[in-house]
């Protein structure tokens, strides 16, 4: 017997990465990316979340709603190099039966003013992502020093980031308006975000975060940010 079931969204997250290209393939790799999540009627009520701000991070459940709905028995992650291939059920692709995601994030703030606003640090989610739920992190029964990670092992390699003469300009006039800019470039940048087939060290790269293009190259193990373009 198949059973459907119908979810409404409480709230769409506001994020910097406007593009699903540059979004860390983790949450809270990108410790500066903060999003924020406006409850929607009827969820909006303050009651609602009443005890959460004893939490330090929670899980969001959201939709893959940029993913087009169509799902893949296998995968390649790009932890393989994308050349690998898994179960999607042994990955995190966005490529799933029901297009569901679980991302972790730090609580930073409860604001209960006018409806419910909650802000988070270390999305990973593209802007606009609908939210199904929110739930508390409890860390004696969801920390597991002892758990394997498959293929992933650990935290990924990073590079070091580097701003040339005219960027480093660009950004300081750009943190006028998003003051943690230069520090999510960098947190973003760090984690590689090319495609796992990229190999030429010529090529300009654009990540797009909040209303700016940043340009960058990657030279070896150094990603160097080349340019900053404010995006009508």
């Amino acid at each position: 017997m198949t059973t459907t079931y119908t979810c409404q969204p409480i709230g769409l997250l506001q994020t910097p990465f406007p593009d699903k290209f540059g979004i860390p393939r983790q949450p809270r790799l990108a410790p500066h990316a903060v999003g924020t999540l406006r409850l929607l009627p009827p969820f909006d009520r303050p009651e609602a979340v009443r005890g959460l701000e004893a939490f330090s991070h929670v899980w969001l459940t959201f939709v893959f709603h940029e993913t087009g709905g169509q799902w893949q028995p296998t995968v390649r992650p790009p932890r393989l190099g994308g050349n690998a291939r898994v179960g999607v059920f042994a990955s995190r692709s966005p490529f799933r039966p029901n297009s569901l995601g679980l991302s972790l994030v730090e609580l930073a703030g409860i604001d209960t003013a006018d409806g419910v606003v909650l802000t988070f640090n270390g999305v990973d989610l593209v802007d606009g992502t609908p939210v199904l739920d929110i739930k508390p992190y409890i860390p004696f029964v969801e920390s597991l020093p002892d758990a394997r990670g498959g293929f992933v092992d650990g935290p990924p390699p990073q590079l070091v980031v580097q701003f040339s003469a005219e960027a480093e300009a660009a950004v300081a006039t750009a943190s006028l308006e998003y003051p943690s800019l230069r520090e999510l470039i960098v947190d973003v940048l760090a984690q590689d975000p090319r495609p796992a087939y990229a190999d030429a060290p010529e090529r300009i790269y654009g990540v797009r975060l909040y209303r700016y293009d940043v340009k960058w190259r990657c030279d070896g193990l150094t990603a160097v940010v080349v340019a900053l373009d404010r995006v009508a």
